[in-house]
């Protein structure tokens, strides 16, 4: 979809109201378009989190620049739909700020089926996950309870294991590592694993980013950037 294909309409005071709020957990900027690749980490932290959009001729510093190349369009088509596993809808709306400058905003929604991956140069799929301003690989534990939760696999359940119950309580107003939740329950990884993930799925647990790692918190106590798997109300 090249740049002359889509109408532009005046957004001056539009643009400046989203540049002012800086890059976040639902917006990034992007002065130029140049590894698809790159893009398709974006796009699948936006698509795994709540969506997002990515604010196309805006540097990283907030001055509005305009797009320069037609090709960013189809740059970041091609990361969303080559890079991306499943394939992701991106939408393109074009706003003038200025007679010279033209600023493309690219929204990606929330992904209908979790996890959105990346395919890496070395073949690997990996999923991202939005934190603030910075798109971060997401817990293998977040990959499996999205999985889960998508196939429908996790049934209903009535009650809860007295296990299940005692992870709850070591984590009531805590932020845990699998290893710690591990030692704190004298089970061995695995097992903790696979508790993690079905509380996840139930929505009774939460993955929140600090420190530089992913940790484990009970649905509720989060006080930073939440990651759960389970769904969203939109």
């Amino acid at each position: 979809m090249p740049l002359k294909d889509i109408t532009a309409v005046k957004g001056r005071r539009y643009i400046e109201k989203l540049v002012a709020e800086g890059e976040h957990e639902q917006q990034d900027f992007k002065f130029m378009i140049s590894d698809a690749r790159k893009i398709a980490r974006s796009v699948s932290a936006f698509a795994n989190n709540s969506g997002g959009r990515l604010l196309i001729g805006v540097k990283d510093n907030g001055v509005v620049a305009g797009v320069r190349n037609e090709e960013d369009i189809y740059v970041i088509e091609q990361a969303a739909g080559r890079y991306c596993v499943p394939p992701q809808q991106v939408e393109f709306k074009a706003y003038r700020v200025d007679a010279a400058v033209t600023v493309i905003v690219a929204s990606i929604a929330r992904a209908e089926t979790r996890p959105v991956s990346v395919v890496e140069e070395d073949g690997r799929r990996r999923a991202y996950y939005r934190v603030a301003d910075e798109n971060i690989a997401a817990h293998p534990l977040m990959v499996e309870a999205w999985k889960r939760a998508e196939s429908g696999r996790s049934g209903v359940v009535m009650s809860l294991t007295g296990l299940e119950c005692d992870l709850l309580h070591l984590i009531d107003g805590r932020l845990l590592e699998l290893r710690e939740v591990a030692l704190g329950l004298h089970i061995a990884e695995s097992r903790a694993r696979s508790l993690i993930v079905r509380l996840a799925v139930l929505g009774l647990v939460d993955f929140v980013y600090t420190g530089g790692t992913f940790k484990l918190t009970r649905t509720g106590d989060e006080e930073m950037t939440p990651a759960s798997p389970r769904t969203r109300q939109s």
